[in-house]
Formats: C-alpha cells, structure tokens, sequence
C-alpha cells in the first residue's frame, strides 16, 4: 500500500501560517483533533510542524506565555517528507530512523497534501493483519 492510499480520500489539509500564535495553534490541534500540524509560509510552502510536544516542550515546560509566541518560534523545521508513491513500509522505516510520529506528504511540485501519522499507519496495519487472520481462520474452520 502506498501514501497516495491513505491521503487520497482526504478532503482537507490541516496547516497555519507562520505568524498564528501558539495559543491558537494549541486551540487549531484540539479542533481538529490531530496531535501535528503543518506550517505553512504566505505561498503555501510547508515550512515546519508543530506537534502537542512542541506546545508542551517549548512552551508549558518553560512556563512561557502562548499568546505572545508564534509558531516559528516553536515549530520543527526539519522536516522529513515524502511523496504519494511511497510505500508504508518505507514510511515507518522513515519515522523510525528520524524518531519522528508524522511525515509530511508533498506532491510532485512540491506542493503540502498534509501529514501521514504513525496511527494511520498503524490503522491500517492492523485492519490487514485481522483480515488475513480472518481469511486462515476462515480456511482452518470452515462454516459446517
């Protein structure tokens, strides 16, 4: 399976800009309901991340006010991308070797189609593995 398998049905594409704060970035992230966002400058080019440990590593843990801070204050911006066409078995081998939980997807002009998480990965991980262990209980048992 590759990226383009996972991001294809994505109607939306999760980012702020570099000038957001991080009280509303925090606030973006508990919407949303995801755990990473990407950051994007006044084109649209992705230029970093900001996960919930940067929120609590570099701001709560540093007793730092969030309203004053902007996100290129706190963002990752090494990033580690991939393309639609790359496999998620080289996807987590990516994640593993950067110790990183989300990958950020660009198209072929370079473009941000959002962000690949450990967990989408891990979804569907575990959807094939319970179907193949359907399939061989299926075969071992057969219905009588």
């Amino acid at each position: 399976m590759k990226v383009a398998d996972l991001i294809g049905s994505r109607r939306e594409v999760f980012s702020i800009t570099e000038d957001t704060s991080v009280h509303h970035a925090a606030q973006y992230l508990r919407e949303k309901q995801v755990r990473a966002v990407g950051v994007v400058d006044t084109h649209g080019k992705v230029v970093g991340v900001i996960s919930h440990s940067d929120v609590s590593d570099k701001v709560a843990a540093e007793n730092k006010c969030p309203a004053w801070m902007k996100a290129t204050d706190i963002m990752t911006r090494e990033l580690v991308t991939v393309t639609s066409d790359i496999s998620l078995e080289d996807c987590l081998r990516l994640m593993d070797q950067n110790t990183i939980f989300h990958l950020i997807v660009l198209d072929e002009l370079q473009g941000f189609r959002g962000m690949l998480s450990i967990s989408d990965i891990l979804r569907v991980v575990a959807s094939d593995e319970k179907a193949r262990a359907d399939l061989l209980e299926a075969f071992l048992f057969p219905p009588r």
